[in-house]
């Protein structure tokens, strides 16, 4: 019996790169792998382009394709992981469309897969685009794995191979804002890891911003670790300990020297501002695990669907 694999295409905005994507990613099970099916699962975060019309000319045209269509855009963390709940197959592959993530890695998963492995992760060799931010991404990672209780896959951004049974727990977490690099982590698969070269967009434009970018940081540590919390507790020990030694200085130095010394307003000032710099440092962080919780505590769905199309 053959098995089926389920490929995972979470787009927005893509219109350029969906049908090219579909042909690469058909063109790799016709001539590689005859001994399995599969199924191409789109799931569209409310595209303002023609997005969704190219896919449907692609449910059309080939049966395998499926289209889910969301409402609104419901983000880069809560759709594409909807999208894999979705799937039906032996093993299911993400990948994102605008072709940074190369089909061609496709062979190497499903190599791995047969071997036994029931987690395939493609890593990036290397870091494209502004040094700048290469080097955020680089520490961050290096800050991420030592805050963290658990070790967290670096380079890794979603991209791969996850077996049904890895699907079954991601199903049984009910999680309402998963951070799938760091689950996977949690969940303790032994991962086999396909290192691959990131290619440059050539058509589109990247819908990352800033915001974007430091949900995923914060959602990374806020879920992994409550080492920022008790740096706050040590650190507010620390400086009142500090504060306390620094007040019996200024007295005995004051009473010694009662004519000579004037403290003035410029440490007053200066304290002022860094206790308030740091209270307002600490309760962003604390606000952070609040929002998590929040969000948790509400128990949303990922995603609501407008459409979907080939589901039988």
């Amino acid at each position: 019996m053959m098995s089926l694999i389920s490929i995972v295409t979470p787009c927005y905005c893509e219109q350029d790169n969906v049908r090219l994507l579909y042909e690469r990613i058909r063109s790799v099970f016709a001539t590689g792998f005859p001994q399995h099916d599969y199924e191409h699962i789109f799931i569209d975060n409310a595209s303002t382009d023609k997005t969704v019309a190219r896919v449907k000319e692609l449910c059309a045209e080939d049966k395998r394709v499926k289209l889910i269509v969301n409402t609104r855009n419901f983000g880069h963390i809560r759709s594409p992981y909807h999208g894999m709940l979705q799937a039906r197959g032996d093993a299911v592959i993400l990948m994102a469309s605008d072709l940074q993530d190369p089909p061609e890695c496709i062979e190497s998963f499903i190599t791995h897969w047969e071997k036994g492995y029931k987690l395939v992760l493609g890593v990036k060799r290397q870091e494209l685009g502004s040094p700048v931010m290469a080097a955020v991404r680089k520490h961050y990672y290096k800050l991420l794995e030592r805050l963290s209780d658990v070790e967290i896959v670096r380079d890794f951004t979603g991209f791969g191979l996850y077996d049904r049974a890895v699907l079954d727990d991601l199903r049984g977490l009910n999680d309402a804002y998963p951070y799938l690099r760091g689950i996977i982590s949690e969940l303790g698969y032994e991962p086999a890891l396909v290192p691959f070269d990131k290619p440059p967009r050539k058509r589109g434009i990247t819908h990352n911003n800033f915001y974007t970018l430091y949900d995923m940081a914060m959602l990374g540590i806020t879920n992994h670790s409550k080492v920022p919390l008790r740096l706050a507790t040590l650190l507010g020990f620390g400086v009142s300990l500090l504060s306390l030694c620094a007040g019996f200085f200024y007295m005995a130095y004051k009473l010694i020297f009662w004519d000579q010394f004037v403290v003035g307003m410029a440490p007053m000032v200066i304290g002022m501002f860094f206790f308030g710099a740091v209270q307002l440092i600490f309760l962003g962080i604390v606000g952070e695990y609040v929002g998590a919780i929040h969000t948790q505590v509400l128990a949303r769905p990922l995603v609501i669907e407008k459409e979907r199309v080939n589901f039988d």
